[in-house]
């Protein structure tokens, strides 16, 4: 009798030329693991990645060279402003990129995406002016819509045994991305300064300071637009919802004990249920999650940069660009050793949301910290803030590869496009605010070096903990529903 209850009632039903089922018939005779997969998530996602958070460790001499700072304190409000401009334009195209993957395919919506990095990518490196680098940063997060329908896709193209590794593949190819990205930056804006041997002022590089690290990332999203052609489509696109409603009542009422009546009516109730995304509290109350979590993320990354490079009078650490790349590098090998190794491990055993609680709680104090590496000197600095800036980022992956995680079960496979564009809608802007923000409260911060209450950028620690502590508090009932 049990090993009766263990065999499917209604098997899978296969249609010839449809590209959604020749994926599902390959999962069904794959064996071993899937690298072949893995890799093709992991680069797609590097490349959507690299250019967001890239121009951080540069962003600060960028906006000094647009001269339209008229003080020294009001360069990380602009900086705030181009860092927006990105997520601004990825919340309002978000929600119709998923729309047009559910319809047309999470292949094409892939395509555009490493396209569009490599034309407005290329042409944010050679803005010469404050505006035209916003309005390039505008185009690119907003005609990049491919990291919504990826989470769809990662669910779809793995065996259900390696559907967690999947999407840990996208949150921890991001989280690289966001790290690799700025080290690029670090190492290779303002060529000309760092290696004249090899760029004189003259060249193209001279002229544009800036221009080498965008150059870089849209080679490499060229090569993943050409190799993204030969990607499988995992889409199901065939019309026999209507059919295969009706044949599977026979067996269903038989192994339930319910009329056909009766079970024609739960169905088409849980059917109702999953058609409305806003209905669904287990999808949105993972995506707020998200949101909240995005927005410490996005702040963050910005105000590290910003921190790092700025002046030990104002509490900052005084490196230069390609210091803070080096540690950057050293942060994305850390995460990359850990999400690939040892996270779904701990998420077998934990669970998604016991993980990002966790993660969430050890941030706190790590924060917290950083004012305090500041005011260390030499060797013990350096292998602090290295130390704390790994660690910070393998917990803040760990944490968003979770809510991917609860937000791709929470749905059905014709429903993945579009609750993953709405996530991406809300969470992008989430994280628009969250530079805009952060720049903001890194000026403020600045202004006040001898307030007596959480001087200069212990205040800028201390806010990231509350937003921190918010989407700790978000993980418990009865807010967030699995």
């Amino acid at each position: 009798m049990a090993e009766n209850l263990r065999v499917p009632l209604l098997k899978n039903k296969y249609y010839e030329g449809c590209p959604g089922c020749k994926v599902d018939q390959h999962k069904e005779l794959q064996r071993g693991f899937p690298i072949k997969e893995l890799v093709s998530i992991w680069i797609v996602v590097l490349c959507a990645a690299l250019p967001i958070s890239s121009l951080f460790p540069f962003l600060y001499f960028m906006i000094r060279d647009f001269h339209i700072a008229k003080r020294e304190e009001d360069i990380g409000s602009y900086a705030g402003y181009v860092g927006s401009a990105f997520m601004l334009g990825r919340a309002l195209t978000s929600v119709l990129w998923g729309l047009v993957a559910d319809r047309y395919g999470r292949k094409p919506v892939i395509i555009i995406g490493t396209m569009t990095v490599v034309i407005f990518n290329t042409l944010f490196g050679l803005s010469v002016n404050f505006w035209m680098a916003v309005i390039t940063r505008f185009l690119l997060g907003s005609l990049n819509g491919l990291l919504g329908p990826i989470k769809a896709y990662a669910c779809e193209i793995f065996r259900d045994e390696y559907q967690a590794l999947g999407l840990s593949t996208v949150s921890t190819a991001w989280g690289i991305g966001l790290i690799i990205g700025p080290a690029l930056g670090g190492f290779f804006a303002q060529p000309a300064e760092k290696y004249p041997n090899i760029f004189s002022k003259e060249s193209l590089f001279g002229q544009f300071p800036y221009f080498l690290p965008c150059l870089v990332i849209s080679v490499f999203a060229l090569g993943v637009a050409i190799v993204s052609f030969w990607l499988p489509e995992t889409l199901h696109m065939h019309h026999d919802d209507n059919i295969s409603y009706d044949a599977s009542f026979d067996a269903l009422e038989s192994a339930s004990g319910l009329s056909t009546a009766q079970l024609k009516q739960e169905v088409a109730e849980k059917r109702t249920s999953k058609q409305s995304l806003i209905k669904n509290w287990p999808l949105m109350s993972s995506i707020i999650v998200y949101c909240v979590f995005s927005l410490h993320d996005m702040a963050y990354t910005e105000i590290f940069s910003l921190w790092a490079v700025s002046g030990r009078e104002h509490g900052g650490l005084s490196y230069s660009t390609e210091i803070v790349g080096e540690i950057l590098s050293i942060t994305g090998f850390s995460l990359l050793v850990f999400q690939s190794t040892l996270y779904p491990c701990v998420e077998r055993i934990l669970g998604p949301i016991m993980v990002a609680r966790i993660s969430g709680v050890l941030s706190i104090p790590l924060l917290t910290s950083y004012p305090y590496i500041a005011m260390l000197t030499g060797l013990t600095s350096a292998i602090l803030i290295n130390c704390a800036s790994a660690v910070k980022n393998v917990l803040s992956v760990s944490i968003i590869t979770g809510t991917f995680i609860l937000q791709n079960r929470a749905v059905d496979q014709n429903q993945r496009g579009a609750a993953n564009g709405i996530s991406m809608t809300l969470v992008s802007l989430f994280k628009a605010v969250g530079p805009a923000g952060g720049g903001a409260l890194f000026s403020w911060a600045q202004k006040r070096q001898n307030a007596v209450f959480l001087p200069g950028n212990q205040m800028v620690f201390f806010v990231l903990n509350v937003v921190e502590a918010v989407g700790v508090l978000m993980t418990f009932k009865p807010f967030l529903s699995k």
